[in-house]
């Protein structure tokens, strides 16, 4: 008879690149009492994201007008651009959208 393990694991949902993007936009855009930005520990912290993960994402975010990269105190902060507050509308809109025809982006 084979041996039944007991343990209960809990299976996370797979988040797209798209969906991280989004968490990252609107922490951004959402915590204005950042006035000089946002550390890369807090959106960490925030979009639940891997270091090397976000690392890669912010970059390609700046690169692509999204973000804005502020050099403060020694270390980058971040914030969301007039570009990024758009996407992220469209972004945010298009989700809505999305799943009220069932769909999961």
């Amino acid at each position: 008879m084979p041996k039944i393990n007991s343990d209960v694991r809990m299976v996370t949902a797979y988040r797209p690149h798209m969906k991280i993007i989004g968490d990252i936009l609107a922490t951004t855009k959402d915590d204005l009492h950042l006035d000089g930005g946002a550390s890369v520990t807090y959106l960490i912290r925030k979009a639940n994201v891997s270091h090397t993960r976000i690392s890669k994402i912010l970059s390609n975010l700046v690169s692509q007008g999204l973000l804005e990269q502020v050099s403060s105190e020694g270390t980058f902060r971040y914030k969301i651009s007039s570009n990024g507050r758009e996407f992220l509308v469209a972004y945010q809109t298009f989700s809505r959208f999305a799943e009220n025809f069932g769909l999961v982006i």
